[in-house]
Formats: structure tokens, sequence, C-alpha cells
């Protein structure tokens, strides 16, 4: 079994990576008799003309446990979708394709869009919405797990790591988050996670003082990963961010609705890497800038709702504390990389610490100008208050576009 120990705060489950893959499936099939398991896929259809996901799906045909795989597809129009209902066939498991950008959820996203109840922006967040009522109006398992479709050293063990210490029966956790080293192609990657993230936690600890909130996600040892599991009734009561906060706004939900001796990480690979965004597209925007606006935004509000003050002036104080921070973590990060035979990149990392000290800034000026912001997309349980029967509309148009009616 795995070696494990209680880190201060989250339990944290290591070596489950020495089990092979039969060993573990086998346990996995005993427990789906009493916790049935599922799996989210946020897909864009550019990403079913990638290597990653056509492995992905190759290694997921071979997965005996799974009672049902929900897939959420971006970007797709009639002939696309069409396409990827062919993709996805040689799943033997139950599976779905949320058409997001067909005209059956579309209408229903208009009509959630009058009451203030829809996404306020496409992108990650509003298709794993989605795919959560969907799984919730299915009602086919008891733990779903969510990963992404970029995963280029996709193994299938990852997913039985991932979901066993929900599927265990013996156990109790309502959440596990997966975590792995991000080393590929001879370098350290990254780079949000260990440049921005860590220094900022501790820099909003000096700057704010201490938190159990910050102490709580300084525990992950991978924040960014998007590879999470939960107890599917989770699904019912948290909201999530609908940008690129998605990932530290679920961890901020669930440590407000639920014990920390309910939460878990697990090491799901040793080895691990997937699609790597540019410091930012050729306009200026996007990629990892656009990235850490929106993981910055998501922490301030979350500290905004226990009370914090959040300031012009302490923003500045935060931004000079996070750059000292980060550039010592930059040289630890050398260090080890030098022990370890890694190329370092001194020049592209520290051009990496500057443009997240200026996202800092940016993002702390648009936390004060727009106050009001909806930060979260609403919970399906708001959501059927005011649509009683939106979740099996959804579970129909579904239905009617996986059947052949488009």
């Amino acid at each position: 079994m795995s070696d494990f120990y209680q880190n201060g705060v989250i339990t944290n489950f290591h070596n489950l990576t020495q089990r092979s893959v039969e060993s573990l499936e086998k346990e996995m099939v005993r427990f789906a008799r009493k916790r049935k398991m599922g799996l989210i896929l946020p897909s864009l259809f550019s990403e079913l003309e990638g290597p990653a996901l056509d492995n992905i799906v190759n290694e997921l045909a071979k997965v005996p446990y799974l009672d049902e795989i929900v897939i959420g597809l971006d970007r797709a129009d009639r002939d696309q979708f069409l396409f990827a209902r062919e993709f996805f066939s040689r799943l033997p498991q139950r599976h779905r394709i949320l058409w997001n950008d067909g005209p059956r959820l579309k209408a229903l996203d208009a009509e959630l869009d009058k009451e203030g109840l829809s996404p306020s922006q496409p992108g990650k967040g509003r298709n794993v919405w989605f795919c959560t009522g969907y799984t919730l109006a299915s009602d086919r398992t008891q733990c779903v797990a969510l990963h992404d479709c970029d995963i280029v050293t996709y193994e299938r063990s990852m997913l039985a790591r991932l979901l066993y210490p929900l599927a265990n029966p013996s156990f109790q956790y309502e959440f596990c988050k997966g975590f792995y080293a991000r080393v590929a192609d001879g370098k350290l990657n990254g780079r949000v996670g260990r440049l921005l993230v860590g220094p900022l936690l501790r820099s909003l600890q000096k700057v704010y003082g201490h938190s159990e909130y910050l102490d709580y996600l300084t525990s992950f040892r991978y924040p960014l990963s998007g590879e999470f599991a939960m107890r599917t009734h989770v699904l019912n009561g948290i909201k999530i961010p609908g940008d690129w906060g998605l990932e530290i706004g679920v961890l901020s939900e669930i440590y407000r609705n639920y014990t920390t001796r309910q939460t878990c990480q697990v090491e799901i690979a040793n080895n691990y890497d997937h699609k790597h965004q540019p410091l930012a597209e050729e306009d200026g925007t996007g990629g990892l800038k656009r990235m850490s606006n929106d993981i910055v935004q998501s922490l301030l509000r979350k500290l905004a709702t226990m009370g914090v003050p959040l300031t012009s002036d302490s923003f500045r104080v935060l931004k000079a504390t996070y750059y000292r921070n980060a550039l010592d973590m930059m040289e630890i990060y050398n260090h080890e990389a030098t022990m370890n035979g890694l190329k370092f990149d001194q020049h592209i990392e520290e051009a990496a610490v500057e443009m997240f000290t200026q996202a800092i800034l940016d993002a702390g000026q648009s936390f004060i100008e727009r106050p009001n912001e909806k930060p979260f997309i609403p919970s399906w349980s708001r959501v059927q208050s005011a649509f009683p029967d939106i979740l099996q509309r959804i579970y129909q148009a579904v239905e009617e576009d996986n059947e052949g009616k488009v």
C-alpha cells in the first residue's frame, strides 16, 4: 500500500506509483461495486486533432471500473461534433459528449443568462460547470475525477491513483488532488506553480498576516494541477470560477465546505508533461499572463470574503515582497536543476518573475476597480432553486445530441 503522512493540514499520499496498474485496477473493480466512479474530460475540439488526447482515449478504453465518462466539447461546429462522436466511440464505457456550442445547450444557457445564472465567459470553467451539471443529472456515480486532455505522458494508472482515496469504501475522503514532479525534456516546468503561486502564498502571509486558509493552500504540492477527484455529491454545492482560477477556486470551495481531514492529495505520476503555455500571445494577452492574473484575482477574492482588508497600498507592498521571494525561490530552483543535471535558463525564469510581478499589480487594480464583479459561476443547488427541472433538461439535451438528432 501507500506510504502516507499527515503534513499538518491535509493527508498526503506517496508511493502509490510503486504499485502496478493491474494491482490497482483489480482493487478498483472491487471498490466500484460499492462506489461507482466517473470521469469528466473538458476538451477543446483542437485537442482531438493532437496526439495527447488520442493516447488518453486509448488508455481509458482499457479502464475496467469506470461507469461513465462525460466529455465537455468546446469550440466545435456541427461537423466537428459529429467527428467527436466518432472519435470517442471507441470507449467501451458509457460516455456522453456535451456539445457546448450546439443549439440545445446554447438555448439552455440563454435561459440561465436571463436570470444571471449562466457563466459570464467561455472557457474551461464554463465547460467543467456544464459537465458537473450533467454528471449530477445522470446520477450514475458516487465519485468523479477530472483531468485535462493535453497530457502527453498519460497512463491510465494516473486515474486509478487519483480515484483510489475516494473509491475505497473504508476511506472517508471527500476530495483528492493529484500532484507530480514537473520535469520534462531535461528541464523544470510548471513556472506558474513554482514562480508565482508558491512565492505569492508566502508573501500573502507576510503582508496580510497568518491565515489557516493560506496554510491549507501551501500544503498542496501542486495546487494548480488539473487532476482532482471528489465525491459526486460535492458538485452540487461548490461555486467555481469561470476563468484560469478554476483550480485555486475549487480548492477554496473545498476548504469552505469541508474539513481538512476530508481532503487529501496523492502522487499520481513519476513523469508528467502537457501542453505548455507561452508567457503571452502575440497580441500581448493570453498565455501565462492571463492565467497569472486570473489566479491572483481568485486568491484576492477569497481573502476579501474572509475579511482581509485589501487596498492599493497593500498591493504595492505585496508586489515588492513577492518579487524578493520569487527571486529567492528561483535561485533555489537553479540549485535543484544543477544537482539533477537539468537545464536552467535564468533569463527566461527572471522574465517570468517580472511578468508575474506585474500581474499582481494588474490583478489588484482590477479587484479594486470591479468590486461587484461576480467571481464565481453559481452552484447547481442555487440554479436548481430557480429552475427545478434544469438538470433533467440538460440531461435530455445531451442525450438527444448523442443519439444523432443534430
